[in-house]
This record gives structure tokens, C-alpha cells and sequence, in this order.
């Protein structure tokens, strides 16, 4: 009789998009089987405040997996649930809880997350936004970790990285493009436990950063900073909490604006105080410290987005071509 090939029982946690892209990876590795699913308990969602399920649970629904949605791993009965499924891997990707040693300790294998960081850069919980927003340079890199869950926040050693360009990335394309990555590279270090050849490698403490979670405020942009920053913050705030400027056009009310990626110009910048408002017929621009940001799309507040110059038609009309107004961020 032929011998039959072992498929190691899983239990995955996660929470977000994110986690769901890499579940969904996690769910065609054929040397393993989902055992359960963990995430975050249903929260209150969209204007009705409904109680909506994650990402992650409306997909393992849809395979079939059992689902389990701790508070958290407090209470000894969740750990003793956990342990009766008896995991060959444990798993993790966003799943949004500190694990205590009782859980990591649970599979038979060193338990597994994905960060989308080149860790030991950007521990913590925004590691997408913040790479983006404190990197202007070109050639500026991020990347996915694979790494051992440890009780030190993201500070286990690391079993394999892959590296992705920044440039041309929003907060949104590039959290996509970081879950697809996520969920090839932690399928490739499962095969190379399979095989007996998976090694990590210990983080650096001394290259650590950390990558706070984002809050509205980040997304106020700051005219007095060169365009490179002032573009690196409106890529990163996109779409989520979304980059804000308050605007001061003449004779007009003021708007609080959400503004899209524009365009850094290199026409020369005359001496006009940063965050001077400019329309030149074709783009509406920002004086920058260093230079012009011409701007992307605009939303005034109740509206949809709009490109500059419907704006200007409807919300500004200008006189001519010339300074039209200032800029600065919400109080």
C-alpha cells in the first residue's frame, strides 16, 4: 500500500483584508489543512452601526473552516480550545492581539507571521503607511517578514523577506501588492519546514523602528515640508484615514479638502510662502518648501472627487491665471 502523505493540521488568525488574502494562500497549500479559523469578534459597521463580520471570517465561512472569536486568550478555556486543535502550525497575519506565551507555545511547529515590513524596520501597526510616508528617496524599498511570533512585540527571528519598490504605491496598492507577496513567501517557508531546511535569522535590535498606528491627524498634510514629503504623506494616507488640507480661497468659503496623489512640478517656485495656492489654467498648485505640488483629485466635504479643474469651475473661479488662495492643515 502506498504511504500516506502527512497534511498538517492549521489553525490561521487574522483579521483584516489583508489576513484574508493570506488565508486564502493558506487554504491551497496542499501539504495542510485549515483546522480552525481565528479573528476578531463582529464589530459595529457603516452608518446603522451593524454588527459585520471580518474579512477573515466571511472567507473561512466560505471554505468551511470553524471559526473562533475570542476577546482574548485571558480566560484558560480559550487556550484549552485552541490546544484541542491540536496545531501542527498556528499561523498569523493581522489578527490585531498580543498572543500570550500559553498560545505560542500550542503548535507543534515555531508559530508564524506575516509583517509587512523588512523587519527589524517598522515593527507595529502600521508598517505600510509609515514606510511610505518617511521614505521620499526613488529607490526606497519595503518588503514582507516571515518571522517567529515571540512575546516582544515583531522581534522574532525571521525565516525569509522579500523586498518591493515603493515608488508609484498608494497606502492602498501597495497593502495589496504586500498581502499577495505575504501569502507566496509564508507558503514557500512552510515548504521549507516540510523539507527539514527552514532557518531564521535573529533581528538586528539595534536597526529597529517602529511603525505607530495611524490616527486621523496623519493624514493633515503640512505644506511647509518639502514636495517629496508632502507627496510621500498623501501617497501614504490613500485611502485610508486619507490626506486633508484646509483651503483659503479668495472671496470664497473655506474648505476643508481630501486630496488624491498629484504631482511634484520642478518649474521654478517664486518666493511665495509655502502653501500658496496657484491655478495656472491647467493645474492647481501648492507651494511646497522646495517646489510645486500640482494636485490630484480634490473632495470637498459631502461631495465625490472631482479633478482641479472642476473644481476650480464649481468652487473657486478665479479671476485669470495667478495666486488664488492658501493652504494649511486642519486645526
Amino acid at each position: 500500500m502506498a504511504e500516506t502523505k502527512e497534511r498538517f493540521r492549521i489553525v490561521f488568525m487574522g483579521t483584516p483584508e489583508l489576513a484574508a488574502t493570506v488565508l486564502r494562500a493558506v487554504a491551497g497549500w496542499p501539504s495542510g489543512r485549515l483546522a480552525a479559523v481565528y479573528t476578531q469578534p463582529d464589530r459595529p459597521a457603516g452608518r446603522g452601526h451593524k454588527l459585520t463580520p471580518s474579512p477573515v471570517k466571511v472567507l473561512a465561512q466560505s471554505l468551511g473552516v470553524p471559526v473562533e472569536q475570542p476577546l482574548n486568550f485571558r480566560e484558560e478555556a480559550a487556550c484549552r480550545t485552541l490546544a484541542d486543535y491540536r496545531p501542527d502550525f498556528l499561523l498569523v497575519a493581522a489578527y490585531g492581539l498580543l498572543l500570550p506565551r500559553a498560545v505560542i507555545e500550542t503548535p507543534r511547529f515555531p508559530p508564524l507571521n506575516v509583517h509587512t515590513s523588512l523587519l527589524p524596520r517598522y515593527r507595529g501597526a502600521a508598517p505600510i503607511q509609515r514606510a511610505l510616508m518617511e521614505n521620499w528617496d526613488a529607490n526606497a524599498q519595503t518588503g514582507v517578514s516571515i518571522m517567529e511570533i515571540v512575546q516582544a512585540l515583531d522581534a522574532g527571528p525571521v525565516y525569509a523577506q522579500e523586498a518591493l519598490p515603493l515608488a508609484g504605491h498608494t497606502g492602498g496598492t501597495l497593502h495589496d501588492a504586500l498581502a499577495d507577496m505575504g501569502g507566496r513567501l509564508l507558503l514557500s517557508v512552510l515548504d521549507q519546514f516540510v523539507a527539514g531546511t527552514a532557518r531564521a535569522t535573529p533581528q538586528d535590535e539595534s536597526l529597529a523602528t517602529y511603525a505607530a498606528k495611524l490616527s486621523k491627524a496623519d493624514g493633515h498634510v503640512d505644506w511647509n515640508a518639502p514636495a517629496a514629503a508632502v507627496d510621500a504623506r498623501i501617497r501614504a494616507v490613500t485611502p485610508w484615514p486619507g490626506a486633508r488640507s484646509l483651503f483659503h480661497f479668495d472671496g470664497r468659503e473655506d474648505q476643508l479638502l481630501q486630496l488624491g496623489p498629484g504631482t511634484i512640478l520642478r518649474d521654478p517656485l517664486p518666493r511665495v510662502l509655502p502653501g500658496s495656492v496657484f491655478w495656472d489654467g491647467a493645474t492647481l498648485r501648492v507651494a511646497c518648501a522646495d517646489a510645486w505640488y500640482a494636485l490630484g483629485t480634490l473632495r470637498p466635504q459631502g461631495k465625490k472627487d472631482m479633478e482641479a479643474r472642476a473644481f476650480v469651475n464649481g468652487f473657486v473661479r478665479p479671476e485669470g491665471k495667478g495666486l488664488c488662495g492658501r493652504a494649511e492643515p486642519p486645526a
